[in-house]
């Protein structure tokens, strides 16, 4: 975006061509001048009922136009978009609400009951809900669009140095911490994978595979679209056969998901069914992918998944594999490369001392560039102790090669320590989803008073599978070393995830 905001971008494109299709779903398109003008009466709305620039407005919906609408309407009246994930239960609803100061919601209907629990508690937040049947009376976004439709607001005057989101981390480590995501974050990330991609209006569309309520989706694909000015196609709420029917149907050359999206397409009969062939720019971030499930995806959808890395801290993506080119997988700890990094990124692999360590060395992935953001919302204490030397401390465990491939290996507070050797969840989780049977896999160190730690994994099976523990035991026999190999394994149908994919080994060890 080259120094401008989102909203300047968009309205950028509303001015040159305001009857291009901006937004698509199953069932209808939506321009740019219409898309302005919901937008426009999102803001008209927000302002009347008392919200101002600088307040901070959560927005908790799905993959849908309304999210699109309500996103460029906050950011045009000068609000702070707060993301919200429309499955939150009460406690983690009221610590978003809390900890942002959130002055106004809109939201998805099934927020709803969750709303009114915490009104009951005295904690009354102004909220809008999505379409749906309710039980109850309630102020509807319909109404905010309707009431106001007609009016313009002009937008606010943002510098790029204001903070545009307060993403909330995803909690995989403990209790979320709210990223300060800026507008010169957002215009380094408009521009920069476009261009990485060769992203064109004319030739592409972007499919919105991850949730746009999370970091991945609102910048790697509503940021994106806007950057580009290609046609953004929406999902709603993910589902495998229906996500799959939409991309026959709606010809997206463009998406990011998480692995565990791309299994479930893998997964699903319906969806092996459908054409998928004009995905032609496919990424993956979130987690890992095994280079198994590469495989797998290529064999049956025909596109090569690229891996791409990032963190809600560094407003979504850093690293990217470049279109064409196959990433090359680690033979000492057979992790598939997460790419090369994006322009004026610095990348270090830091020691345990905070020293940078030559390539080839394992230590902390520490990074620096315009797109990692200025810290946590309200927690100096936080965001001190997140950079070291200026450079944002990702937790992540890494290396990099001579010719600059980045190498994910694990999050560091992961580590193993068995008898008094190293061992790193992702490269057995790795051997466990080369078995046939497996769907998914996650192991974990579980204290034992003899070795210290001992290794426990968990995994899920293919529908139609069989397959015991014991014969998963002997398969990582054949390909690790003895101290590497799980002491147990327990078979569940589902592993907890994040709304992005990452499986939360902490609720693993715990349980």
């Amino acid at each position: 975006m080259d120094n401008a905001t989102v909203i300047a971008r968009f309205l950028s494109w509303v001015k040159a061509d305001p009857d291009r299709i901006f937004l698509d779903t199953a069932s209808d398109s939506v321009t740019f001048s219409e898309v302005d003008a919901r937008s426009s009466a999102i803001a008209v709305g927000l302002t009347r009922n008392g919200v101002g620039p600088g307040d901070r407005v959560g927005v908790a919906l799905q993959n849908t136009p309304e999210f699109v609408y309500a996103v460029l309407g906050c950011w045009r009246m000068g609000a702070v978009v707060v993301p919200v994930n429309p499955m939150y239960r009460e406690r983690e609803l009221l610590h978003v609400v809390q900890d942002s100061a959130m002055s106004a919601l809109l939201a998805d209907l099934a927020l709803a009951p969750v709303v009114e629990a915490l009104n009951a508690r005295g904690v009354r937040l102004p909220t809008w809900f999505g379409e749906g049947n309710a039980p109850y009376r309630l102020n509807r976004l319909f109404d905010l669009l309707h009431d106001n439709a007609g009016r313009k607001f002009e937008p606010y005057p943002w510098k790029l140095d204001d903070v545009a989101l307060l993403t909330y981390t995803s909690g995989t480590t403990g209790r979320s911490k709210g990223a300060m995501n800026t507008h010169s974050n957002l215009a380094y990330q408009g521009t920069a994978l476009p261009r990485i991609l060769g992203l064109d209006p004319e030739r592409d569309a972007i499919l919105s595979l991850a949730p746009m309520f999370h970091i991945t989706g609102l910048v790697l694909h509503l940021v994106t679209a806007v950057g580009s000015g290609c046609r953004l196609v929406l999902t709603g709420r993910f589902v495998p056969a229906g996500v799959a029917a939409l991309i026959e149907r709606r010809k997206p050359t463009f998406t990011i998901g998480a692995t565990t999206a791309f299994i479930s397409l893998l997964r699903d009969s319906e969806a092996r069914k459908r054409d998928l062939s004009s995905l032609t720019k496919v990424l993956t971030g979130g987690a890992p992918v095994p280079p198994s499930v590469v495989e797998e995806l290529e064999a049956v959808f025909g596109f090569y998944v690229h891996n791409a890395y990032g963190l809600t801290e560094t407003t979504a993506a850093v690293t990217t594999v470049p279109l064409g080119v196959r990433a090359p997988v680690d033979p000492v700890t057979g992790s598939l490369s997460v790419g090369k990094t994006m322009p004026e990124v610095e990348a270090v692999i830091l020691n345990d001392d905070g020293t940078p360590l030559p390539d080839g060395e394992i230590g902390e992935l520490a990074l620096r560039g315009p797109q990692v953001s200025a810290g946590y919302w309200m927690n100096p204490d936080a965001t001190a102790a997140a950079f070291i030397d200026g450079r944002f401390a990702t937790g992540d465990v890494a290396l990099r090669d001579a010719d600059g491939w980045i190498y994910i290996v694990d999050r560091k507070k992961d580590m193993i320590i068995a008898s008094g050797y190293k061992i790193w969840p992702r490269e057995v989780e790795d051997v466990l989803y080369e078995h046939p049977a497996v769907k998914e896999a996650a192991v974990v160190g579980v204290h034992d008073d003899y070795r210290g730690e001992t290794i426990h994994a968990f995994v899920s099976i293919k529908e139609g599978a069989d397959v015991s523990a014991e014969a998963l035991q002997a398969h990582c026999r054949e390909k690790l070393a003895a101290y590497k190999c799980p002491t147990e394994i327990k078979f569940l149908l589902d592993l907890p995830k994040t709304v992005t994919g990452k499986i939360i080994r902490r609720e693993l060890r715990s349980g």
